[in-house]
């Protein structure tokens, strides 16, 4: 199974995401709930943005590997975050915890700054699609 990278260079060179991420006929999806920072307990594990980010982005690909795919199947990922500054100000860090889990993948992506996620000490919560 391979996900086809869609760019037009009319949008200019997307950094860290993709524009468009199209899959190959009878790809089955796996829709992945928000995942947040927390462990099988469900407990926050760090009061620290990156940390919450880097477990989120972990739970993400532990349900797409326990489902029999690989981190670069993951066709599109939302990024919800109750502090957008916060974000933009730690993004080398949040880089490096994403290339951690996903290498030089970068599917289609968003980033959505809410108000509050489910746990109040949450910062961050990452749904996802995964082609497989």
């Amino acid at each position: 199974m391979s996900l086809k990278i869609i760019n037009p260079a009319s949008l200019g060179p997307p950094r860290g995401y993709s524009n468009g991420v199209m899959t190959e006929p009878g790809t089955r999806l796996l829709f992945i709930a928000g995942q947040l920072g927390w462990n099988e307990d469900q407990k926050i594990t760090s009061a620290d943005f990156v940390e919450q980010f880097d477990r989120a982005l972990a739970n993400v690909v532990a349900v797409v590997t326990d489902a029999g795919g690989r981190p670069k199947q993951i066709a599109r990922l939302v990024i919800y975050v109750n502090n957008k500054k916060e974000y933009e100000a730690r993004t080398r860090e949040i880089g490096e915890c994403y290339r951690t889990h996903m290498g030089n993948h970068f599917p289609a992506m968003v980033l959505v700054e809410v108000k509050s996620l489910l746990d109040d000490e949450a910062k961050v919560e990452i749904e996802a699609i995964a082609a497989l």
